[in-house]
């Protein structure tokens, strides 16, 4: 998204330093890994996630936050990734815990990948919406973002918005606010249904499958790991706090698409969206609220 004004970057880990004016930090600076030490491989600028048919692997954020804007710079695993899922997500803790997820579903040499965004408010998920994609993700870095503030829940992908969940709570829906959230990856084989529904199995002759990442840009309000609650709360909600500064991810522009970034929604979901929750009416027979007019 455009961004106007001053704007601080909290924690930044990227290659193209110049091109946001910042330094760059080593990944081991801003991530840990979560499980599978041994199958997460750090190569110069660079941090893999592999997977074999002994384990996958994941990393989570050092700090966690409340509001901002993740971006992870990803080059998805080659070749035939049949029942592979590679996940970059923000989630906060606990079995009511807020989650925001893009899920890239593996396939066969030469079929589309999938990418599933999904939100889980308050533990609750069943939100999933499928895209292919307008480039190889295979090929080449592209960067996969998660805009969130006190208005709405943007997922972007090379920073064209794929999809929105806006703030509805004056229709009384709830909207995912006041947990703070760490920032994670992980690859895991899911073939009992990420390619075709589960019908094509993960074929580990063509192990290990490694998901690349070229940067991690975390651009938000951290948040204290013991704060007191509603101090802190405050100290992030606010659009102003201190020497804080403001937020830019919660000034008045960012509270709802631009016109160009409108008409790059439509456009992405007119050409790429293979399935939405809210036009299933197999699985919701009545409509999920939030899928209604606005």
């Amino acid at each position: 998204m455009e961004v106007r004004g001053v704007w601080r970057m909290v924690m930044v880990l990227c290659v193209a330093a110049s091109a946001v004016g910042v330094s760059c930090s080593k990944f081991d600076e801003l991530v840990q890994p979560s499980w599978a030490t041994d199958h997460i491989i750090y190569e110069g600028e660079l941090l893999k996630l592999k997977l074999d048919n002994s384990s996958g692997a994941g990393f989570a954020s050092k700090s966690k936050y409340l509001y901002g804007k993740v971006t992870a710079e990803l080059k998805l695993v080659e070749g035939d990734s049949a029942g592979t899922v590679t996940a970059f997500y923000m989630s906060s803790d606990g079995a009511s815990h807020n989650e925001f997820d893009f899920e890239f579903l593996g396939n066969r040499t030469g079929e589309p990948y999938l990418v599933q965004t999904n939100l889980y408010i308050n533990g609750v998920g069943n939100r999933e919406q499928r895209m292919d994609l307008w480039f190889d993700p295979t090929a080449d870095f592209h960067a996969y973002s998660v805009l969130w503030n006190p208005r709405q829940v943007v997922f972007l992908v090379d920073d064209t918005p794929v999809r929105v969940f806006s703030n509805q709570e004056h229709r009384g829906i709830v909207f995912p606010r006041d947990q703070p959230m760490g920032v994670y990856s992980s690859i895991w084989n899911a073939d009992d249904w990420a390619t075709e529904g589960g019908r094509v199995k993960t074929d580990w002759s063509h192990a290990p499958f490694v998901a690349t990442f070229r940067g991690l840009r975390i651009d938000g309000c951290e948040w204290a790991p013991t704060a007191a609650g509603p101090a802190e709360l405050q100290r992030c909600s606010a659009s102003a706090w201190g020497k804080e500064g403001r937020y830019w991810w919660k000034e008045k522009e960012m509270e709802a698409l631009s016109v160009h970034q409108s008409h790059q929604l439509i456009w992405a979901r007119a050409n790429h969206l293979v399935y939405d929750y809210c036009s299933d009416p197999g699985r919701f027979a009545t409509q999920p609220p939030e899928c209604g007019k606005k």
